[in-house]
């Protein structure tokens, strides 16, 4: 279970940047309509022709999603060295697929897979960094990467004899890596038609769950982030092949400017595009956020509205949820059951409605992809998102405000004398009792060093960390030794963190969005100290 949530965090580091390449094709649709832009947007136009050439960057995610995802998951799952590790995933990937090509080569009847017809002319081809292969999607690439790590982490190290050294670390796993990909390259030209029937009875199944499948996919996808497993929910369905063979986002993109220039409704020209659970995001996160704040004494309101809105304001625009989930997940998980409840339904009810798209993210995602490029001809449906969205916020409040008080939950600046409500500072624990040899070794400059510093100290120590990664805000580790691992309260006080998880010797700790540069100035305490 920890290997598999290792890996679900080191899923979201290509899939980060989804978000960014999708706005960029938002606003190119956007611009490239004639419809809202005027005659200036017409085809041949200067205008249209700029835009057109910033579009075809906003693809290049989309296009090579294979690629990203080879290179981004060693940079979370090699043990050292991940930047060696990435470029021998790269490697390995493509002598992977330049097998397959060779093979489908030298015997295309007996694989059934004709190269001479084009990539672009025969279902399951494609063409990846210029090598005809057959179409394995992110599937084949999550697994080449996912063995080339392994090699890496298993044989980057392995000391050789003196007259080989000139083959050892990245030269050696490349090296093991040829020979391991030649078998895999034959084995999955075998076996691919069948995983391809698989996964296409799969898509049939999702799309035609109705709304069962809708509701149980938004539910799960938010009832499952303490546990880290909700991206194997979502990235799946809308990066992956398991609704259509490239993923809904590619698929959305793909189609917009089409469904932009339509009159008819949304969920026929787009009827599995059940991307929603922003959402939740969005509305149920205003109305969390005002229960928190109504509940409140009046004499800590303002303190509590410091730390509530960039919170909210972070769920609202980006659609990172977890600072604000995780104040109260701990404290009484059956809010953050009630919110999955909540969302899922608000989430179904749209679809119920007509809404489909692309609506994974916060507000960026709802105005770039969705609202302003197909408003003109869909803007009903988005009034009706707006109508439902807005009764959830109140629903969400009056719930939330409701349990609060009959629960009398002690969230931050609820009980008695709890009137600190602020970070750390460096001063503040550097100057505390008791400070560690860590502590007083590390000469710290920022507050991400400050945090490293801490959290480290309520790890048990650099002897207890035996490996590190993140995923979008949490810090995980695996410890040697669970027991030296502080409680959630060590972590939470003065909001250090926004809470931790422990699962076995796997430990999560809820940073925020700064967890990249908390990360990094951690692994310099640890890992560069232990090789000293």
């Amino acid at each position: 279970m920890n290997a598999i949530k290792r890996f679900g965090s080191a899923m979201i580091v290509p899939v980060l940047m989804f978000a960014f390449f999708g706005i960029v094709l938002g606003l190119a649709t956007l611009f490239k309509n004639p419809s809202i832009m005027g005659s200036i947007a017409e085809e041949g136009t200067n205008w249209f022709k700029i835009w057109s050439v910033i579009e075809s960057g906003g693809w290049t995610i989309f296009n090579h999603m294979e690629v990203v995802f080879v290179v981004g998951l060693p940079l979370s799952l090699a043990k050292k060295a991940p930047g060696h590790a990435a470029l021998a995933a790269l490697m390995g990937y493509l002598m992977f697929n330049t097998f397959i090509n060779a093979i489908l080569t030298q015997w295309p009847h007996t694989f059934g897979a004709n190269l001479d017809k084009g990539v672009e002319n025969v279902t399951g081809l494609k063409a990846i960094a210029g090598i005809e292969t057959l179409d394995t999607n992110i599937l084949g690439g999550i697994i080449i990467s996912s063995i080339v790590t392994w090699i890496h982490n298993r044989f980057y190290s392995k000391k050789l004899p003196e007259m080989l050294g000139v083959f050892q670390g990245l030269t050696f796993v490349v090296t093991i890596s040829f020979f391991v990909m030649l078998p895999i390259a034959l084995i999955t030209c075998i076996v691919w038609p069948t995983v391809q029937n698989g996964i296409s009875s799969l898509q049939g199944f999702i799309i035609g769950s109705g709304y069962i499948g809708v509701w149980l996919y938004h539910f799960l996808e938010r009832v499952l982030i303490p546990t880290g497993l909700h991206h194997f929910i979502y990235a799946p369905i809308e990066v992956g092949p398991v609704v259509v063979n490239h993923g809904l986002k590619a698929e959305w993109f793909e189609h917009v400017n089409e469904f932009a220039k339509s009159k008819e409704p949304l969920k026929e020209l787009f009827p599995y595009g059940f991307m929603l659970q922003g959402n939740g995001k969005v509305f149920g996160s205003i109305g969390i956020a005002l229960a928190m704040y109504a509940t409140t004494p009046k004499e800590n309101r303002k303190k509590i509205a410091a730390l509530l809105i960039p919170a909210t304001l972070t769920a609202i625009v980006v659609g990172i949820t977890e600072p604000l989930e995780f104040t109260f997940l701990f404290i009484a998980p059956y809010l953050f059951v009630l919110h999955a409840i909540l969302a899922a339904t608000m989430d179904t009810l749209m679809y119920g409605f007509g809404l489909v798209g692309n609506f994974g993210g916060g507000l960026l995602d709802f105005f770039a992809t969705n609202w302003i490029p197909l408003a003109q001809n869909h803007w009903l449906t988005y009034v009706i998102q707006i109508a439902i969205g807005l009764g959830f916020t109140a629903i969400y409040f009056f719930l939330f405000k409701f349990l609060i008080v009959k629960f009398n939950i002690p969230l931050p600046g609820r009980q008695k004398g709890d009137k600190d409500m602020k970070l750390y500072s460096k001063d503040d624990y550097k100057n505390k009792d008791g400070k560690t040899e860590v502590t007083k070794k590390t000469g710290s400059t920022n507050e991400f060093e400050d945090k490293a510093i801490y959290y480290l100290e309520g790890l048990g120590g650099k002897e207890n960390i035996k490996d590190v990664t993140n995923c979008t805000t949490r810090l995980r580790l695996t410890v040697n030794d669970v027991n030296k691992v502080e409680d959630s309260d060590y972590f939470t006080h003065r909001q250090m963190a926004h809470g931790l998880v422990k699962s076995g010797k796997n430990v999560q700790v809820v940073v925020g969005m700064s967890v990249p540069q908390v990360r990094e100035a951690f692994e310099n305490l640890v890992f560069e100290d232990k090789n000293n």
